[in-house]
């Protein structure tokens, strides 16, 4: 098997944040489970951008603030997502291209525009995200260059894909060409509302074995075996899965395979202040860890150390060097 081309390649809904800080009040009086992502039509969209404080825009995605944080490391990724032919489709298209990822996507043309997701900002740093879906839903088969996914070390999807049947096809063919070249599938669950829609669908692809590593927080673990055990849970995924890393906040992280077991404790930080995309960019640390062929505890290390830069700053995405900030952490 020849050496990959690309690192990691990510699949997923390609989306612009716009991000904002709130109160509490205004979580319950809008009717929002804090914590949740709630899917919004483009009313819904418009009547919320108009009660928000000041804004952040950020070029976002789940799997994208990944492939973004697997760049800042020094990788060489790939990824796969819809946007529209309009401005914020262009901006999204830049982002990803200016840090070095191959993006070649083709945008949609005269249909939904490009995604964005209304992220509000607790107090306490949680975040709750409305998102009109738009263009990335569009996202199918055809998208998929078997030539990018053949050539990339691990593919990783974001189950928030999964609520468009062209989407879900668009990943089983990658799963397939990744497999029948050697290479490794990866998930998240993404959301632990994500994981009650689609939990007999996830669990298929875990012990069918179309994916071989699983990404996931606590709460998506229970809800995916529906137990309240954390322990119960954890040894479900390991008779289920090949690989597993499981997020715990401020308890750090769990690697698990068949044979070991690793909990690493979370990095210290200054200051908590939003936690948008620290499951992205823990999978990002830990992935970049897989694709140097790190040991196990090392790369739930690199994780976690990702995920702790960008809970310290408003915005998915981290604002620093995250290569040179790991080599003076004695992490690369």
């Amino acid at each position: 098997m020849t050496a990959p081309r690309f690192d990691i390649l990510g699949i997923g809904n390609a989306i612009v944040d716009v991000l904002s800080r709130t109160d509490d009040d205004f979580l319950v009086s809008e009717g929002l489970h804090k914590g949740s992502m709630n899917l919004i039509d483009t009313d819904r969209a418009e009547y919320l951008y108009a009660k928000m404080g000041p804004t952040i825009e950020a070029s976002g995605g789940s799997a994208g603030n990944t492939i973004f944080g697997i760049a800042s490391l020094g990788g060489h990724p790939a990824y796969f997502g819809k946007v529209a032919d309009d401005q914020l489709g262009k901006t999204f298209t830049h982002d990803m291209r200016s840090l070095g990822a191959h993006f070649e996507s083709t945008p949609l043309l005269g249909g939904a525009p490009t995604a964005r997701s209304m992220i509000l900002i607790s107090p306490d740093g949680e975040r709750t995200m409305n998102t009109y879906l738009g263009a990335c839903v569009e996202l199918s088969e055809e998208d998929i260059d078997a030539d990018v996914v053949a050539n990339a070390g691990i593919t990783y999807m974001e189950g928030y894909l999964w609520d468009k049947e062209g989407a879900k096809n668009a990943f089983r063919k990658a799963a397939k060409i990744a497999h029948e070249a050697g290479r490794q599938v990866s998930i998240t669950l993404s959301d632990s509302f994500c994981v009650d829609r689609f939990r007999d669908e996830f669990l298929e692809l875990m012990k069918s074995g179309q994916v071989d590593i699983v990404f996931a927080n606590e709460p998506e673990i229970k809800a995916l075996y529906q137990t309240a055990d954390r322990a119960t849970a954890l040894n479900a995924l390991r008779e289920d899965t090949k690989l597993s890393a499981v997020t715990l906040g401020e308890e750090g992280s769990i690697a698990i395979s068949h044979n070991e077991t690793h909990h690493v404790k979370a990095c210290t930080i200054r200051e908590l202040v939003d936690t948008t995309g620290a499951g992205d960019l823990y999978a990002a640390g830990f992935l970049f860890g897989l694709s140097q062929s790190m040991e196990l505890e090392k790369c739930a290390t690199l994780g976690n150390f990702c995920a702790s830069e960008v809970i310290q700053h408003i915005g998915p995405r981290p604002e620093h060097d995250m290569k040179s900030a790991a080599i003076q952490a004695g992490l690369l």
